[in-house]
């Protein structure tokens, strides 16, 4: 019989936390939280301090009655939720549901699941923390206020099934307002010149950068039209240019610190192509542990919701161990101070790293899914790279003149790699880091023009948001938490309010009309620096330094007359149903296109006495190459990937993740399809090695 019940919140953190605490401890999961507001009723009493009215969540009385069964066994029993907010508001439910005093030693926190961490924890149990509770417990009315008084609003104005949300519709308007910024952008013309050089037998590109008599000679020179252009050209004589100038540097560059969520969720988007949801679950998965073989359950990173990129020195000193050992002296960092956090983070936890940096992801090839290795590849090498030496790149800088117009080359090549041996950030624009050489350019020598190519260019307008720059957005702007990001971007798309585009938001009609209906009536709802003050708030009550209580009654002293403003002055919007152009094949009536959870469908205009619906689908103009008679159409999985199929499914089952074109391979007469390698679009054959030339 076990002395000692721990509670933690799932089952496989309770496997392997069993694993190191040993026979005397039993180790259950609460399977999250035990209890919440219910989702019948608002459950906050405003005219009583805001006083929340919680009951056991549908489906928790069978696990409530294990564990008090369990409780009443145990000499002591431990709370072991995550080490967060959310982790404290559970731990305090739990002692409510089993009359576990919550100033009691019950309490016990770690970083990462690990046989040292778990064993350091247990000797240093403390009591429930109530500022933290307080905070999710803010958070948590405050969504409640919002949501269950303006959603009952929009259902009566608009139609039923609509919410809204205090972060969320921040995050609406956010790609709301960058659409229309889309919309309204009016491209500027500009022109370049680029020039093919040879130096002897070598040959560099140079590019026009200004004339000698350009006032601002720091400063490259625009050319905004083609008459420029001809100006500059008409300038040049001959084909030789004189090598004014060599400028050559050497330049450190430092490696990036550690993750944090919110890096972890952008790098993972640039380098998997994984949605922020997809990388939280994989890493939770990677925190409470994984099954090693022989060597059991183990605890591969930290907790995976932090804003801090510090690490503890157990971990500098194992890296440094590892990175001399495996790499070589030279490429062990120095220790340089902490960079300063950003002024929104907590720097509650350490940043995610891997539990131990010897690890390597080679090793774990065999236990973990090809998903959970790429993520722990990712979060292993930023971490070493994050305590390697900077890499040294050599630069070399070169203007070369003809009758006073200066052209500029510029090249790097490593001199030696230091952190970059092991990783490299990746970018919002997905393209590689390339090194560019040039030849050993000597000052007072001539470069002969090969040739000179004149390139129009229009300025672009901002992009869209991708998940990944929505992300690193809202952190900057201090919109919402670690452990908010991606429960935001998964509810907005959900509800229909934003669409997917090639992996990025767009607007749709139904979130542009409930946004426009907020903005209206509840500004402050949707203003960035109220939204910011408000995650300052609930972060000075985790601190103990503000009444959650007050933050509260502040919002909603407001916020009530507003309600009252809309209730009588909003007026209903009807949303028509779009005609989608055929009828229904089993009743005659015409199709209407709907949005639904997974974006528009075409639904049969007599419902509900006819629910026939269908999917939207778009010809690409291929016949199906399985069939002979039905057309290749786009589709869109549940998870919104795109693929091809024929629309005479289920009778013709063709289906490709890959777009086939009109024309079959010139060499075996099968399929020709687009395929996306390394962010190329390149033609091959799906039967023979046939593959078309990108260039």
């Amino acid at each position: 019989m076990a002395d000692y019940l721990v509670i933690v919140e799932s089952p496989a953190k309770a496997k392997t936390i069993g694993k190191y605490l040993g026979k005397k401890y039993a180790v259950k999961a609460s399977m999250g939280h035990v209890r919440d507001l219910p989702k019948s009723q608002m459950g906050v009493d405003v005219e009583q301090n805001y006083d929340p009215k919680y009951i056991t969540i549908r489906g928790k009385g069978p696990v409530l009655k294990d564990l008090k069964q369990a409780a009443k066994k145990a000499k002591r029993i431990y709370l072991a939720a995550d080490p967060d907010r959310e982790g404290e508001a559970i731990a305090w439910h739990l002692a409510h549901s089993l009359d576990i005093d919550t100033e009691s030693e019950c309490r016990v926190v770690f970083n990462e699941i690990t046989k040292t961490a778990i064993k350091d924890a247990f000797k240093h149990p403390r009591p429930i923390n109530m500022d933290l509770v307080d905070a999710q417990q803010a958070r948590r009315i405050l969504d409640r206020l919002v949501g269950y008084n303006i959603s009952p609003l929009l259902w009566k104005k608009v139609k039923k099934g609509l919410s809204a949300g205090r972060v969320q519709s921040v995050a609406v308007k956010m790609i709301n307002d960058r659409e229309k910024e889309i919309q309204e952008f009016i491209p500027e013309e500009y022109w370049s010149i680029t020039g093919q050089f040879s130096y002897g037998k070598e040959t560099f590109e140079a590019n026009f950068y200004g004339t000698k008599d350009n006032k601002e000679k720091s400063k490259k020179q625009p050319l905004s039209s083609e008459d420029d252009v001809k100006a500059v050209l008409g300038q040049l004589k001959g084909d030789e240019f004189l090598i004014d100038s060599v400028t050559k540097k050497e330049r450190k560059r430092n490696p990036v610190q550690p993750f944090t969520t919110s890096s972890l969720q952008q790098e993972a988007a640039r380098k998997l192509n994984f949605r922020a949801k997809k990388t939280m679950m994989l890493a939770q998965q990677l925190y409470e542990g994984v099954d090693l073989g022989k060597e059991g359950t183990v605890g591969l990173i930290t907790y995976m919701r932090t804003d801090s990129t510090r690490i503890s020195d157990t971990a500098k000193g194992d890296a440094k161990t590892f990175i001399e050992e495996k790499y070589g002296s030279d490429y062990v960092g120095q220790d340089t101070k902490p960079k300063k956090q950003n002024e929104n983070s907590q720097d509650a936890h350490e940043a995610i790293r891997p539990t131990t940096v010897s690890r390597e992801p080679k090793e774990l090839k065999s236990y973990l899914s090809r998903d959970q290795l790429r993520l722990y590849r990712l979060i292993w090498e930023r971490m070493v790279a994050s305590r390697m030496a900077p890499a040294i790149m050599d630069t070399m800088s070169v203007d070369l003149t003809n009758e006073g117009v200066i052209f500029r080359a510029t090249g790097s090549k490593v001199k030696f790699p230091g952190f970059m041996k092991v990783y490299i950030e990746g970018n919002d624009d997905g393209k590689e880091e390339e090194n560019s050489f040039l030849p050993d350019l000597e000052e007072g020598k001539t470069a002969t023009r090969d040739e000179l190519n004149e390139n129009q260019h229009f300025t672009q307008p901002p992009p869209r948001y991708t998940e990944a720059r929505l992300v690193r957005t809202m952190e900057e702007l201090g919109i919402g938490r670690p452990s908010t990001y991606a429960p935001t971007l998964d509810t907005i798309q959900r509800r229909g309010y934003v669409a997917m585009e090639d992996r990025r938001f767009v607007p749709t009609e139904l979130g542009e009309i409930v946004l426009d209906l907020i903005v209206e009536f509840f500004p402050e709802i949707l203003n960035v620096k109220f939204t910011a003050k408000m995650e300052t708030d609930l972060d000075e009550i985790e601190a103990g330094d503000q009444n959650w209580i007050k933050i509260i009654d502040r919002f909603y002293q407001d916020f009530e007359k507003r309600l009252e403003v809309a209730e009588k002055e909003m007026q209903e919007v009807e949303i028509k149903d779009e005609p989608a152009g055929e009828d229904c094949e089993l009743c005659g009536n015409p199709m209407v296109i709907k949005m639904g959870r997974y974006g528009k469908f075409m639904a049969c205009s007599n419902f509900p006495d006819c629910r026939n619906t269908k999917a939207i689908v778009k010809k690409i103009g291929v016949d199906c190459p399985t069939c002979k008679k039905g057309d290749v159409v786009e589709r869109k999985s549940k998870k919104q990937r795109t693929f091809y199929g024929c629309d005479q499914y289920p009778e013709c089952d063709f289906v490709s993740w890959d777009k086939p074109i009109a024309r079959p391979c010139p060499r075996c007469e099968h399929m020709l399809v687009e395929k996306k390698v390394k962010k190329e679009v390149r033609v091959q054959c799906t039967n023979c090695d046939y593959e078309e030339d990108p260039n």
